[in-house]
């Protein structure tokens, strides 16, 4: 929500900030490089699902309008049989849309693909392309459904290929969506560790040899079938399996267009260093070409004593600053795509939209302020000279840039104030806009005044972050 000030409102701020910067000492110095462009902003604030639908469209109740408003490139599929709103178990896993196994993959009578087409639609409507996971949800109860080795890899990679020209070609009263990403699996790594996979597996059912034979039947099939279309996974849980993987998939000559992975700490350092692993690892086992894609990650301390704390943290000015900080973080990594992991409705780890009322949290203003600078396009050179401050800054085709500034800590015990000095290398600004997030604003107009040498200072909490643009 926008919070409206009278003018008198405004100029008593600004008069409390100027008194606030004079006593807070140096300033965390932040400088714009208006005329070094790095190429594309990237697709960091892509999504796993989305709010909740009604009648075959994202309720209005539930978030549509701001979904569609914050530039949201993709939305990851997996996991949407948990949401009774989508259609739970009847929606999306290959299970659901091909519920019986020995029906013969040609015969269009023999998918249900109804209620996954409900949701991919209102996805669509919204303005977001699907990624479409092909695969199963994970199980977490005792008996399990959909998670082992398939009895059958061929039939399966022809039914995930029929699914594929249901939404692609038209297929079984299907559609021409051309969607791009397709991915095989989730998590098959999840449970190698101690053999867990043998008594109480959650994503595959099997060990890394039979998941090996099953990618390398499907990717080669559906790669065969469709060339123009990205094939690609596993959305490993592990990085430890990424070398493994890829190095059997290039012995066995696999194509991989995206390799898709999962990280979740408190860290923004450690996303990026992961990805820098991650490239690595596919560029020396001949995937140069390869794209890395983070397709689930999210903020937590730990799954054990800290996952309370880290559940709060999620849904908070905390949650919300660690998401653009993660996501500056990335843009000068070398990873392609970010998906956070979720927006599906949860009590859990939707830090975007309150689960009560549908209204946006302030993660949602991470992923609003990040689609306001891919609306601009280019990607220019920003510095900053502080540990706990990021930036991100693009510049549009007019010529107007748009600068984000992140204050993000770790720790609980940084609650001071902090002034932040934000500056154009080679000009002065002119005339500039800022929306600040932090403990009591989301996204709402923050009175500045430009100083004498051109630069605009900030005053900034332990976690939060301001949207400057230019005009």
């Amino acid at each position: 929500m926008n919070y409206i000030m009278t003018e008198d409102c405004m100029r008593r701020i600004l008069s409390i900030v100027i008194v606030a910067v004079s006593c807070l000492g140096a300033a965390a110095q932040v400088t714009v490089f208006p005329s070094e462009e790095l190429g594309p902003v990237k697709e960091m604030n892509s999504v796993n699902n989305a709010p909740r639908i009604t009648d075959g469209e994202l309720s209005r109740r539930g978030g549509f309008e701001w979904f569609s408003e914050a530039g949201i490139g993709f939305s990851r599929n997996h996991d949407a049989a948990f949401e009774s709103g989508y259609g739970a178990e009847h929606v999306v896993d290959i299970s659901a849309v091909f519920p019986d196994f020995s029906r013969d993959p040609e015969d269009p009578q023999a998918y249900d693909f109804t209620l996954t087409d409900r949701y991919v639609r209102s996805v669509m409507n919204a303005g977001t392309q699907v990624f479409y996971r092909l695969g199963q949800k994970i199980e977490h109860s005792p008996k399990k459904y959909g998670i082992y080795p398939p009895a059958d890899y061929s039939k399966w990679a022809s039914v995930a290929e029929h699914i594929i020209r249901h939404y692609n070609e038209g297929w079984a009263d299907g559609y021409r969506w051309n969607l791009t990403y397709w991915e095989i699996w989730n998590e098959p790594d999840l449970d190698w560790k101690d053999d867990r996979w043998k008594t109480d597996p959650r994503t595959w059912g099997g060990d890394a040899a039979l998941f090996f034979d099953f990618y390398e039947c499907v990717a080669k099939h559906l790669k065969k079938s469709f060339p123009s279309i990205k094939i690609g996974g596993p959305a490993m849980a592990g990085s430890s399996r990424t070398e493994m993987f890829a190095k059997e998939m290039a012995k066995r000559g696999v194509p991989l267009d995206f390799y898709s992975w999962h990280r979740y700490d408190i860290r923004p350092s450690e996303f990026a260093d992961r990805a820098v692993k991650v490239r690595k690892i596919l560029d020396d086992n001949g995937y140069g070409a390869t794209e890395s894609i983070l397709n689930e990650w999210n903020y937590v301390k730990d799954w054990n004593e800290g996952f309370a704390y880290s559940v709060e943290s999620i849904h908070s000015i905390r949650g919300g600053a660690f998401m653009t900080a993660v996501m500056s973080a990335c843009q000068v990594a070398p990873v392609d795509m970010l998906m956070y992991y979720d927006l599906r409705p949860s009590t859990y780890w939707n830090g975007v939209f309150d689960f009560y009322t549908g209204r946006p949290l302030p993660g949602y203003y991470a992923l609003f302020s990040w689609g306001k600078l891919k609306d601009m396009g280019t990607a220019v050179k920003a510095h900053s000279a502080e540990d706990d401050v990021f930036v991100t800054a693009a510049r549009g085709t007019d010529g107007r840039l748009g600068i984000l500034v992140t204050r993000y800590n770790e720790s609980l015990d940084v609650v001071s104030l902090k002034k932040v000095n934000v500056r154009l290398d080679n000009g002065a600004f002119k005339k500039v806009r800022c929306h600040l997030t932090d403990g009591g604003m989301l996204f709402s107009e923050y009175p500045v005044r430009i100083a004498e040498d051109g630069s605009v200072n900030l005053v900034m909490e332990a976690c939060s972050f301001v949207f400057i643009e230019t005009e």
